[in-house]
């Protein structure tokens, strides 16, 4: 059994973002109009994988010297699979990839995949194929995630600060106004941890506009924007990609209002909402202050993970 590994070329687009939109872990950030907005920064080593002239697989990656990570610029990037691929497919895919990049003088592959949450059909068959050629888990990160047909019940604590909001007359209502927000966000993560959203307003804006995906919600007090929350909402899974606060919110309850909303009404029929991670430094740096706050809306970690398979 042969494949066929070509590279990535602009002229691929449409065959590309097909293949993921039917893919069964694919996402919209596989999608060329998310990926691409930052490939000046990155340089591109996506594949396409053949058997028989069919398309079964594809990997988002990038190239930094000898080495290809899947993908450099987003939080995961793992292979993108057919229905019909299964395990043996996939085993021999990452068989001859191995023999395939080093050929191509690739030394390293860094590979973080798809977590299982945002699976459409179980699709973890990459994790085996690495584990036989011997892959090591260089990295895990803690998420937390509600699954929401066996939520587990609020916390007291923020079962308060909901009741506190109500009584403050706090709305919540679906915005555009980024720029509001980003000037919120940017302040949050500045005072809290001297660094800058990974997004600037203007990348923001512009992925907003091509993914309908992407959706901000704020909260308000006397009609002033005083929390907010930008989701991601890809098919499985609600994922709050950045949540900024003011002084005003934490007095009121505002953010508990507004994350109680997207999770009990707005998103409650999407499987799982996950809050993201509470670690850094590669995983082995644990904000227990900031998973509890988030277990206390019912949720429970899942893991992010980074594979690295030492070629040559």
């Amino acid at each position: 059994m042969s494949f066929t590994f070509k590279p990535y070329r602009p002229e691929d687009l449409e065959t590309w973002n097909r293949f993921n939109q039917a893919s069964r872990n694919g996402t919209f950030l596989f999608d060329r109009g998310y990926m691409d907005y930052h490939a000046d920064r990155f340089t591109d080593a996506s594949l396409m994988i053949e058997k028989e002239g069919q398309l079964v697989a594809m990997l988002p990656a990038s190239r930094d010297g000898d080495t290809v990570v899947s993908h450099g610029g987003l939080t995961f990037g793992g292979l993108m699979l057919a229905d019909k691929t299964g395990a043996a497919d996939v085993k021999t895919i990452f068989e001859q990839l191995k023999n395939w990049l080093i050929a191509a003088g690739v030394r390293k592959l860094i590979y973080k995949p798809v977590p299982h949450i945002y699976h459409r059909v179980p699709s973890e068959e990459d994790l085996y194929a690495l584990h036989r050629l011997g892959a090591k888990t260089t990295r895990v990160d803690v998420s937390t995630t509600i699954q929401q047909s066996v939520r587990l019940p609020l916390a007291k604590g923020r079962k308060h600060a909901i009741g506190k909001a109500k009584k403050a007359g706090i709305t919540v209502q679906k915005s555009e106004d980024y720029a509001s927000f980003w000037q919120m966000l940017t302040q949050n993560l500045e005072d809290r941890h001297a660094v800058k959203p990974t997004h600037s307003l203007q990348e923001m804006q512009l992925l907003a506009s091509r993914f309908p995906q992407i959706q901000l919600y704020l909260a308000y007090l006397a009609d002033q924007p005083v929390a907010g929350v930008v989701v991601y909402d890809y098919a499985e899974v609600t994922h709050t990609q950045y949540i900024g606060l003011t002084d005003a919110a934490r007095e009121t309850g505002a953010l508990d209002a507004l994350l109680e909303h997207l999770i009990s009404d707005a998103f409650a029929h999407k499987p799982y909402f996950n809050f993201g991670i509470s670690t850094c430094n590669r995983g082995l740096s644990f904000n227990e202050g900031l998973a509890a706050q988030k277990e206390m809306f019912g949720g429970r970690t899942t893991i992010l993970q980074w594979l690295e398979l030492e070629l040559a």
